[in-house]
């Protein structure tokens, strides 16, 4: 793995985690007016989803930024994306044509972040992170 193969795995994952943490601190931070998007969505009881959802953001957030079960981490953060983005961005129950097309812009967007995720889970962290601690001691001990 070249050196900016190895670089730019380490930035895609810290500019991933950065996102997940500063949105997941701003739904905690707004907390009552993110119960009302979800509640005006449909969601029942949507203090339990945005309680886990604000859990898996930090946890897999924090796998991103330390390369730490970064493909579960990813896959976690995968599911929890798509999952709100289908929810709360339905572009395609909208009647006005520019709430469409906000919905429909965010909607994407999640949705390329989703793919960005999809590859960390099948390509793995890149070469600095902690996922590679453990592998490296474990080649070492096969070694001996």
């Amino acid at each position: 793995m070249s050196a900016g193969e190895s670089i730019s795995a380490l930035l895609g994952r810290w500019i991933l985690a950065w996102l997940y943490l500063a949105l997941t601190y701003r739904y905690a931070r707004d907390w009552n007016e993110t119960i009302i998007l979800l509640t005006m969505k449909g969601v029942p009881n949507p203090q339990l989803p945005l309680l886990a959802g604000i859990v898996m953001n930090v946890l897999g957030g924090l796998s991103l930024l330390l390369g730490f079960h970064t493909r579960v981490g990813a896959l976690a953060l995968f599911v929890v994306t798509v999952s709100a983005t289908f929810v709360v961005y339905d572009f395609w129950n909208l009647d006005n044509s520019l709430a469409r097309e906000a919905a429909f812009e965010i909607f994407a967007r999640n949705v390329g972040i989703a793919a960005g995720l999809l590859l960390l889970v099948g390509m793995g962290p890149g070469k600095f992170a902690l996922d590679n601690v453990s592998t490296a001691k474990h080649h070492r001990e096969n070694l001996s």
